[in-house]
C-alpha cells in the first residue's frame, strides 16, 4: 500500500480525499512507550471491530496521539478493513471541503481536533461527518490536546458527540519513559546505544519528544554514515555540544 499525504500537507486545492496512511515502522501499537492500563488493547479492538463506538485520545503535545492513530490504522489494514486517517491542522475553515468526498470507512481516525475548535462552521462538517460515520456501522477515533470540554467547542452537539466516546488522557514520558522510548528505537534499527550515551543525551537535550526523535533520526544517520557505535564522544561531535 502507497504512503499517501495527510490533509495538512496538501495544497488549498484538494485533491482526491487519501483513504489510507500507513504508520512508519516506529509507529506501532505494541511501541507505544507509557501507556495507560487498558488503552492499548481497546484500540486493538477498535481497529478490528470488536469495540462499538469510539475513542477519544486527549493529551500534551508529544504524548504519541498522531502514533496511535496511525498505528490503530495499521492494525486495521492488517485485518483487511478500511480507514481514513485526517489531521485537521491548517485545514481551519476547510473542513467541509475536504471531507465531503469522503464515504463511509470501518475506521475514521481524526487527529488535531482542537486545530478547529470554536469555528462553527467546521465544527459542523466535524459533525456531519462523525453522523455519516456513526450511521455507517464504522469506529472513530479522536485525538486533540484538550479532552471535549476543554475544548471550547462552540456547538454543543458535537460536544455531546465527543463526550459519548471512551476517553484516553494520555501521559508526558518521564525520564524513565523516555529512555526506554530511545532504547526501543535504537534496538528496532541494530543501534548499538552506549548506555552513558543514553544519559548524556537525555540530560541535555528537551524533554520534548518530537525534538529528541528528530535528534534521535540525526544521530541514526550519522551512525550509518560514520559506522560508529553512539557513544558520548560521537554524540558530542555531531550535535556540536559541551
Amino acid at each position: 500500500m502507497p504512503v499517501m499525504t495527510p490533509l495538512a500537507e496538501m495544497p488549498d486545492r484538494i485533491p482526491q480525499l487519501p483513504l489510507a496512511l500507513r504508520a512508519p515502522p516506529d509507529q506501532r501499537l505494541a511501541c507505544y512507550i507509557g501507556a495507560p492500563a487498558g488503552l492499548l488493547e481497546s484500540l486493538q479492538r477498535l481497529a478490528t471491530g470488536t469495540h462499538p463506538g469510539g475513542l477519544y485520545l486527549h493529551g500534551a503535545v508529544s504524548t504519541g496521539k498522531s502514533h496511535l492513530l496511525l498505528a490503530s490504522c495499521d492494525e486495521a489494514e492488517a485485518v483487511g478493513r478500511s480507514t481514513a486517517y485526517l489531521s485537521l491542522r491548517g485545514l481551519r475553515g476547510r473542513v467541509r471541503a475536504a471531507t465531503d468526498g469522503l464515504s463511509h470507512v470501518d475506521l475514521l481516525a481524526l487527529d488535531d481536533l482542537d486545530a478547529v475548535a470554536g469555528h462553527r462552521e467546521d465544527e459542523v462538517a466535524v459533525f456531519d461527518l462523525h453522523n455519516r460515520q456513526h450511521d455507517g456501522g464504522g469506529a472513530l477515533l479522536y485525538a486533540a490536546r484538550e479532552a471535549p470540554e476543554g475544548l471550547g467547542l462552540v456547538l454543543p452537539d458535537l460536544r455531546s458527540r465527543l463526550m459519548q466516546c471512551a476517553g484516553w488522557a494520555l501521559p508526558v514520558l518521564d525520564d524513565e519513559g523516555r529512555a526506554a522510548l530511545l532504547r526501543q528505537r535504537a534496538a528496532a534499527r541494530g543501534l548499538d546505544f552506549d548506555a552513558a550515551a543514553l544519559d548524556w543525551l537525555l540530560r541535555r537535550c528537551s524533554r520534548d519528544l518530537g525534538s529528541l526523535t528528530a535528534i534521535f533520526e540525526q544521530l541514526d544517520r550519522a551512525s550509518l554514515a560514520a559506522q560508529r557505535r553512539l557513544t558520548v564522544p560521537f554524540l558530542r561531535q555531531v550535535l556540536g555540544a559541551d
